[in-house]
């Protein structure tokens, strides 16, 4: 062991979205839910679907088809909620990323995951931390901490203070 934890096997949570199979790290997840009726609060970004109470907490719910520019669809029986915890400016905010299928946690070795597509500098690609490969397939690990930038997740935090100061008040 070299104790600095490189080179070691990590474990990730695969989920879908329009047939492609993404990864987040599965010490950034808290629970997967079983899809559950979404209030909307207005005045967000699409991406926002809404709010859920979450044992008794306010969880902002991100549509993650939306937010990567995938056309939005019908809620399936497989449509889940994966409870995050996402780092911004030293705080860690919890919320919901609506994805169209949990598929399984798996265990990819540092050999098995290349790093992200360079696809010139139009595009941002920095919150893929790298591709993995299973197989013939390709698994596209997400950096959880920087698909959602400062403003996407300024107005999460709005939201959330709006309807605490309300359910407090």
């Amino acid at each position: 062991m070299d104790g600095a934890g490189i080179g070691e096997t990590t474990q990730y949570l695969t989920f879908t979205l329009d047939e492609e199979v993404f990864a987040l790290d599965i010490g950034k997840v808290r629970e997967v839910l079983d899809y559950t009726t979404v209030t909307k609060v207005p005045q967000t970004p699409d991406f926002m679907r809404g709010v859920i109470n979450l044992r008794g907490n306010v969880v902002p719910v991100v549509d993650m088809r939306l937010k990567f520019g995938i056309d939005a669809t019908e809620n399936t029986v497989n449509t889940c909620i994966i409870i995050v915890e996402v780092a911004v400016d030293g705080e860690i905010t919890v919320l919901g990323a609506m994805a169209d299928s949990v598929q399984e946690v798996l265990d990819l070795e540092p050999d098995q995951i290349e790093p992200p597509p360079r696809i010139g500098t139009r595009m941002r690609t920095d919150f893929i931390r790298g591709m993995g490969k299973r197989d013939e397939q390709f698994i596209m690990i997400l950096d959880i901490d920087k698909i959602f930038s400062g403003d996407d997740l300024t107005a999460v935090q709005a939201v959330d203070d709006d309807i605490s100061q309300v359910s407090n008040g």
